[in-house]
């Protein structure tokens, strides 16, 4: 199993069912190294959380009433990208999962896995990498070769992009799109991770050459 951050990761639970959030919460409170910060049973109350705990991961239902999983999954990505969001399912619906991830999910793990298989899961996503059920992985492998590196970004990710081929810094980037600097910089690092760039230099001459086409 991958090794959980050596510090305490703080967890967020969004899930429209009380049961849900009750079962997730017993599975994951004994795990060394995971704090169950709070809950929320809509997208409003994830949002309010996520403003007043800065949690480092919010485990997300996909289909919540009101604004789904997959819609707050962009939300989260868009205002605050350096939360890490791990979808729950009940679906392995393909078309989901490639919604979610879009979206800015780092992970998709269906609800009937092990409490094992979820804390697995956590523990990749909070180290930076994905994490797909095994049944949804290879579908995952197959979907993902037919992309292009530019099309696994979500739309955010793609107006920085953008906007850095243009030759804005980061501040101006921030000032156009009402972001804060720092979103902006964990934005490029997402970018750069997707697209398996190193450096500024390598970034910004990916978003000029794909300007241009």
């Amino acid at each position: 199993m991958n090794a959980l951050p050596p510090r305490s990761a703080n967890i967020i639970l969004v899930d429209d069912h009380p049961l849900v959030r009750d079962g997730l919460r017993l599975r994951l409170e004994g795990v060394p190294g995971l704090v169950v910060a709070g809950e929320a049973g809509n997208a409003e109350e994830a949002l309010a959380l996520a403003e007043r705990l800065s949690p480092d991961l919010a485990l997300m239902d996909v289909g919540m009433t009101g604004m789904n999983g997959i819609a707050l999954a962009g939300v989260f990505h868009e205002r605050f990208p350096a939360v890490r969001v791990l979808m729950l399912s009940m679906h392995d619906n393909i078309e989901y999962v490639m919604q979610a991830v879009r979206a800015g999910a780092s992970g998709y793990v269906l609800k009937d896995s092990p409490a094992t298989e979820i804390v697995h899961a956590i523990a990749a996503v909070l180290g930076n990498r994905t994490y797909f059920s095994a049944g949804i992985a290879s579908r995952m492998i197959r979907a993902s070769a037919l992309q292009t590196p530019a099309e696994r970004l979500t739309p955010r990710e793609s107006e920085i992009l953008d906007a850095l081929a243009e030759g804005l810094s980061s501040k101006q980037i921030a000032e156009r799109y009402g972001l804060s600097v720092r979103t902006v910089e964990t934005h490029r690092l997402n970018v750069k991770r997707k697209l398996e760039i190193e450096g500024q230099a390598e970034l910004i001459k990916f978003a000029v050459e794909r300007r241009r086409r």
